[in-house]
């Protein structure tokens, strides 16, 4: 197996042991998501930490395309060394959900810039984009809501989610669900708006998982917050 170190870690080199740890029928699961790279996680989180001496090779690997590339790109980038518009242009490029979701939470969610994107994204039309404002926005509810419209951001959800895309409508139902666990004068309302929409209300849920479906999502994370 071809191997990387600290000191001579190259763009080349770390594609060829992506390329050997590739597992097709990972990559076959993962394709369901749509995600089109069959690296175990744990695996391209070990590739991504030897090279973290090198800025330059987060570019080089963001910059190939490759899914599995752009994860470990990802992992050893520096979120404070971006402005707001190579922040911008980043998470536009990233149209692979887990490349998505990755870049939102550990490049945007450490940048100084967060808020700043945050409400750029919020209200944008390219619904990459947007998904990723509101998925900033299903944080913020949850860790550090001060300030946010939540009734405002109900009034949103009920006119929007139905017919939002998939990212953008899986955003807007985790804010949806982050308002009904994390605020109890506007969980009725919350639970009403899942209710009489029914978004992921069929999504197929493995056992021993809570449905992303709004209204059980909220009733079981309560559940958990009760005294025994």
């Amino acid at each position: 197996m071809a191997q990387t170190t600290a000191t001579e870690t190259t763009a080349a080199a770390v594609l060829a042991e992506l390329v050997e740890l590739d597992d097709p029928k990972a990559r076959l699961i993962n394709a369901r998501h749509g995600d089109d790279h069959g690296v175990n996680l744990g695996q391209l989180r070990a590739v991504a930490k030897r090279p973290k001496a090198q800025p330059g090779l987060a570019r080089e690997l963001w910059g190939t395309g490759d899914t599995a590339a752009r994860l470990v790109a990802i992992l050893i980038f520096r979120p404070k060394e971006f402005a707001p518009g190579e922040v911008d242009v980043l998470l536009r490029q990233a149209g692979i959900p887990k490349v998505h979701d990755w870049f939102v939470n550990y490049v945007v969610n450490k940048s100084p810039h967060a808020e700043e994107l945050r409400l750029a994204w919020f209200a944008d039309p390219d619904p990459v984009a947007a998904s990723a404002g509101w998925a900033l926005t299903a944080d913020r509810i949850a860790k550090n809501p001060e300030g946010l419209d939540l009734a405002g951001i109900l009034d949103l959800i009920e006119a929007r989610i139905k017919d939002a895309p998939d990212r953008l409508q899986w955003a807007m139902n985790n804010c949806l669900a982050q308002i009904g666990i994390e605020h109890a004068e506007y969980r009725a309302r919350a639970i009403d708006i899942g209710e009489r929409l029914e978004v992921l209300k069929n999504y197929p849920t493995p056992p021993n998982c809570t449905s992303p479906f709004a209204p059980i999502w909220i009733a079981e994370m309560v559940s958990r917050q009760l005294p025994a």
